[in-house]
């Protein structure tokens, strides 16, 4: 089987109806774990936005036209080309974004299911037959909307780039993606090549790396209708007044500061192993991560004990050379910010129990106990392997203190069912996991958060898709010309 990124085509490139030139410069692929220069890709300029724009628009028009089912072959083709390519792409992950096997593996299995779930879309009922008070057929449809533009971050930049160009895809549309220039080959030029392989007509997906310039040129190019942003909440307010001023709709999936509750009588020890993975898995970059442990009063010594003891032995290292449970941070900036916050909250009162300590990128799982809501760890989202631990006294102070944050994405708790399902429907949140860790997702759900955590909009399952994706349109029709008083 042919490699699918060693034919060099891509290198330094950005691609539009093809590979070319952009006008935004070159950039180098760094390896979190070592430093190592990876390739290099090419940046887009506005300048190639707006002409990727024009291109996508061209195209989408005989995309929209051509049948459902070809629409869904290339669809099945493509989830099929993720698993042929399964071993070369996860590799990828784990060099270009820190990811450790389990991880990147998981990516690469959702790439697929993502695709798998769309291709079932272009056959999906697309309309109503509404009443009519005339005499006539009443009907509401939805329709392509034409351009998409998909902004992606580094974190989970497969996943998170497959979940909106593969359903705007499927439903007639076409897609400018806009990595994050950090994992622009993992975030871009394997969907580009994936979909190439699988039979795409060219000019429906343009791969434009860059960066704030590239990103606000996604989202103000006229033909780009809808605006699909995974990111921080800071860059997704800008973003969300950007489109708001071009009249763009914008689906905003953004942070979260997710609380894990420990209710009395849970089970201490695989609460534990259920709060340690919600925090550390990706180094604590997930939107969903548990950046919030509430514990039981009668539990929480216990609890302490325990999660730091497993944070003080899980390995950290180089994913590509070793088994390890935690990889690199992305970059300098984020370790720094990282230990700034560990730091500026063990100054305010909260005790180290664990970690706070880093070597290169590498940055130790860290337990803080006994951290207030003031501390920077508790009020902030940290994107880091992090877990601020506080305990409380009963269901309406755990309630209270869940609830006091403007986040609202993921909210995990661990403990009885009936006393689970009294604080799921008191805390504000897009996704609730009883009885597991905040971290989850399925291709075939609607994702999303609410607050700081997003605009209520979804990703994923056939109406949140077609929701997102398409527009509705009126459509009326007679038997003859009807008549009227003028």
């Amino acid at each position: 089987m042919a490699s699918l990124l060693n034919d060099g085509q891509w290198s330094t490139c950005i691609r539009l109806d093809t590979w070319c030139e952009g006008q935004g410069g070159k950039a180098a692929v760094i390896e979190p774990a070592t430093g190592q220069e990876l390739a290099t890709v090419g940046l887009a300029g506005p300048a190639d936005v707006h002409r990727a724009a024009g291109i996508a628009a061209e195209a989408q028009r005989h995309w929209a036209a051509t049948p459902p089912e070809e629409r869904a072959v290339i669809l099945r083709r493509a989830g099929d080309l993720w698993g042929e390519h399964a071993e070369e792409v996860a590799e990828w992950l784990v060099r270009e974004s820190g990811s450790v096997r389990l991880k990147a593996g998981l990516e690469v299995h959702t790439a697929a299911q993502e695709c798998y779930e769309a291709s079932a879309l272009p056959t999906h009922p697309a309309g109503d037959v509404l009443a009519s008070a005339s005499g006539r057929w009443s009907l509401s449809r939805r329709r392509p909307v034409g351009v998409v533009s998909v902004i992606s971050p580094f974190n989970f930049p497969l996943i998170l780039s497959i979940r909106s160009v593969a359903p705007a895809l499927a439903l007639g549309n076409a897609v400018l993606l806009k990595p994050d220039p950090r994992t622009a080959v993992c975030g871009g030029v394997v969907l580009s090549r994936i979909f190439e392989e699988a039979g795409l007509p060219t000019g429906l997906l343009q791969v434009l790396p860059g960066g704030a310039e590239t990103g606000e040129a996604a989202v103000t190019a006229a033909p780009v209708r809808v605006v699909s942003f995974t990111g921080s909440t800071a860059a997704g307010r800008r973003v969300g007044a950007l489109g708001a001023q071009h009249l763009k709709r914008t689906h905003l999936e953004l942070g979260g500061n997710n609380a894990l509750i420990v209710l009395p009588g849970a089970d201490v020890e695989r609460a534990a192993s259920a709060g340690a993975f919600g925090t550390f898995l990706h180094q604590g970059q997930i939107c969903m991560t548990t950046g919030r442990h509430l514990v039981h009063e009668s539990l929480y010594e216990q609890y302490l004990a325990l999660l730091a003891d497993k944070a003080s032995r899980l390995p950290v290292g180089d994913p590509r050379t070793a088994e390890v449970a935690l990889g690199p941070l992305i970059d300098a900036e984020q370790r720094d910010r990282v230990h700034e916050v560990v730091q500026d909250s063990v100054c305010a009162g909260a005790e180290l129990l664990t970690g706070g300590q880093y070597e290169d990128l590498f940055y130790r799982p860290t337990v803080l106990a006994d951290v207030r809501h003031g501390h920077r760890a508790w009020a902030e989202e940290v994107f880091g392997p992090v877990a601020p631990v506080r305990s409380f006294s009963d269901i309406d102070e755990a309630v209270a203190v869940a609830a006091a944050t403007d986040y609202g994405l993921s909210l995990g708790i661990l403990g009885e069912v009936g006393a689970a399902m009294r604080v799921a429907d008191a805390v504000p949140a897009g996704l609730v996991h009883i009885n597991e860790q905040t971290v989850a997702d399925e291709a075939h759900v609607p994702f999303g958060g609410v607050g700081a955590s997003g605009t209520g909009a979804r990703f994923g399952g056939s109406v949140a898709n077609i929701e997102a994706f398409t527009e509705t349109q009126w459509l009326t029709a007679r038997a003859d010309i009807a008549a009227y008083p003028f």
